[in-house]
């Protein structure tokens, strides 16, 4: 296998290229905006959590959706109108609360070794993505939650995270500047923030010096395979262009069901809505006020990183209404209105509103590997944790691809 075409631009297709054009490939990218990490990988939360690696495939989360499908501001929403996709996804999500722990650890794995190829490559290549190893301190008001929480570390540390209780003092040592009462909290001091899109800003500039060729503003329209070859159809919005690969590999988040349905693969990805804003810290108050530690609270699902000295990123919510990236107000005042509750001194006057939408599987693992046919392969459906795998799913799908070109065995994982 010598040439490899990557369906999609954002953190997960550039990592994925620049992983398969250093092992000597040649590499297409196809990405439909004019610039790489245009939609999803644009402004999430930021955090490189591997604290985070609990799969919501539980009885609780489905009880909580159920109670909050009438509230337009609940961290978890539901649009009630049903559709089959919806109602396919939701019946797998439930068929998977069995393997709720086992996925959750392994998805703590992954995240841990996600790390160390993530910095070194930052390094590697000069990326400035304002990392801040400071840690991620997780939140809680009541008790019931704290405890959930003190599960939840036991299966992180069956992945290999160390995370510690903290109390609310120790909070308060922690980040100084955050306000309200506390039941407890829990503090990974490995995890670290950073911004997704100049990382992957800076990652396409890096494949681009490898010799990946770039075919941005081209929208794949057809695609096929067979047991020796791919073929990419794209339109460049002047005319389309149809050329011939040793294999193609998916990484279109939301857009990877419908290019896998063209393959013969069911990948069986919803578009979970998330929203973020980023707030301008123009004024010195307010960046003393804002938090350098990075925070998940795990009540309101909201998580938060600081972003250089200037900007604090604010992200969370979960909206399940289809293919819809409209930013909508009433979920955007929570997001204004928890950092005028927790900060206070930090001016809310200038907020930037963002809308992105997690391409999610419904065991809340990526799909990473082949396809039905040999020159097909999969690196999608990372969730709301696609900024924090990206660089180790990218490595697994080089490796199986490598695999595939030399005739070795080949797994899925996902």
């Amino acid at each position: 296998m010598k040439r490899i075409a990557v369906i999609g631009g954002g953190i997960t297709g550039i990592t994925t290229a620049y992983t398969l054009a250093k092992r000597g490939l040649d590499v297409t990218v196809f990405e439909k905006h004019r610039y790489a990490a245009m939609e999803t990988s644009f402004a999430n939360g930021g955090q490189l959590s591997a604290s985070n690696a609990e799969v919501w495939n539980n009885w609780q989360t489905v009880l909580k959706g159920m109670k909050w499908m009438m509230r337009p501001d609940a961290p978890l929403l539901v649009n009630p109108k049903p559709s089959w996709h919806k109602l396919s996804w939701f019946a797998e999500f439930i068929a998977a609360i069995p393997q709720y722990e086992q996925n959750t650890t392994e998805t703590a794995r992954l995240a841990i070794a996600a790390r160390e190829h993530l910095f070194e490559w930052a390094k590697e290549e000069g990326i400035d993505f304002d990392l801040k190893k400071q840690g991620i301190l997780h939140i809680y008001r009541d008790k019931a939650g704290f405890d959930h929480a003190a599960k939840v570390s036991k299966l992180l540390a069956a992945g290999g995270l160390e995370r510690r209780a903290v109390t609310p003092d120790e909070m308060k040592a922690i980040e100084p500047t955050l306000a309200g009462n506390y039941y407890g909290g829990f503090f990974t001091e490995s995890d670290s923030t950073g911004d997704i899109h100049k990382f992957t800003h800076g990652l396409a500039e890096a494949i681009l010096r490898l010799g990946v060729k770039t075919q941005y503003g081209h929208t794949v329209t057809e695609l096929s395979a067979d047991q020796n070859h791919a073929w990419v159809t794209a339109h460049d919005g002047k005319e389309q262009h149809r050329d011939t690969f040793d294999g193609v590999v998916i990484c279109a988040g939301v857009g990877s069901r419908a290019l896998a349905a063209k393959l013969g693969d069911r990948v069986n990805i919803y578009p979970v809505k998330g929203y973020s804003i980023t707030v301008e810290l123009n004024d010195e108050a307010s960046q003393k006020a804002a938090p350098s530690v990075s925070l998940l609270d795990d009540a309101t699902k909201i998580v938060t990183s600081r972003l250089g000295d200037g900007r604090f990123r604010v992200a969370g919510t979960a909206e399940f209404t289809g293919y819809n990236r409209d930013i909508r107000d009433d979920r955007i005042r929570p997001l204004t209105r928890w950092v005028e509750e927790c900060f206070p001194g930090v001016s809310t006057r200038r907020v930037i509103p963002w809308a992105g939408l997690r391409p999610m599987l419904p065991n809340m693992m990526p799909r990473v590997g082949a396809g039905r046919l040999p020159t097909v392969f999969y690196n999608t459906g990372h969730g709301h944790l696609g900024w924090t795998l990206s660089a180790i799913t990218a490595t697994m799908l080089a490796d199986t691809v490598e695999a595939a070109s030399s005739g070795q065995p080949i797994s899925v994982t996902g």
